[in-house]
């Protein structure tokens, strides 16, 4: 069974990973899920918030024990991105969970301006104020483009949870090397596509799969919080992609 780490996305926090940490570990899996700065019950200032620091905070995880699962959502996977180029030694595999997958140099609104991403519903109906930047969206906004499948139960569970995003990070790019490290290049990837994501569009991650010759994909039929609208189902991908079986 494999160490598995979890990354979350954006105006999230480890708390996002909670429906799916006892199944996961009812498999065998050790599992931890942590708060990226600025996320979750993580108070770092916002001015200190960069792609940077999500990276190391991801890097310090890793480094606390063996090579692990790096899995990352939506935003989190331009996290872990950086985090393997940054530190490969201590990623077995890479599963991106309805996520983001840079070339490098590239952004998440370098992603989010390809033309299959056009219907993405967070950047649709963002909201910056402050200096620097903190993205929020009304519930009725975060429900329909996050929380589109869940039931109201869950739904407000999540939405009670959301927190204001600090902008930087979605405009600065991944630096994974020039070339990047062949142990970097060499890790596996695999990928979890969501059919009915509004967030990161169904085109839109296909596009990036096409773009990487990623292969190893498996689907869920939901929205874009698979953790909380499609949990067993997720449980069960994770698993099979971490090599559970």
């Amino acid at each position: 069974m494999a160490r598995i780490v979890l990354v979350h996305g954006a105006f999230a926090g480890a708390w996002c990973w909670e429906p799916v940490l006892p199944g996961l570990r009812a498999a065998g899996h050790t599992v931890e899920a942590f708060d990226l700065p600025g996320s979750g019950e993580d108070r770092t200032p916002v001015e200190e918030v960069t792609l940077d620091a999500y990276a190391a905070r991801t890097c310090e995880v890793l480094a606390a024990g063996p090579p692990a699962v790096l899995a990352g959502h939506s935003m989190g996977g331009m996290v872990i991105t950086q985090a393997a180029a940054r530190a490969p030694e201590h990623v077995a595999s890479l599963i991106y969970v309805a996520a983001f997958l840079p070339r490098n140099g590239q952004s998440l609104l370098n992603l989010t301006a390809y033309p299959e991403a056009g219907d993405d519903q967070i950047q649709a109906n963002l909201v910056l104020t402050g200096d620097p930047p903190v993205a929020t969206l009304s519930d009725e906004d975060m429900r329909d483009a996050v929380f589109g499948c869940c039931d109201d139960e869950q739904a407000a569970w999540g939405l009670a949870h959301t927190r204001g995003q600090p902008g930087v990070p979605f405009t600065q790019p991944v630096d994974l090397g020039d070339p990047p490290a062949g142990a970097f290049t060499d890790l596996p990837r695999a990928y979890i596509r969501c059919l009915r994501d509004r967030a990161i569009p169904p085109a839109m991650q296909q596009r990036m799969l096409s773009d990487h010759g990623i292969e190893r994909v498996l689907e869920i039929d939901t929205d874009h919080s698979v953790w909380l609208s499609r949990t067993d189902e997720l449980v069960v991908a994770l698993d099979r992609l971490a090599g559970g079986g």
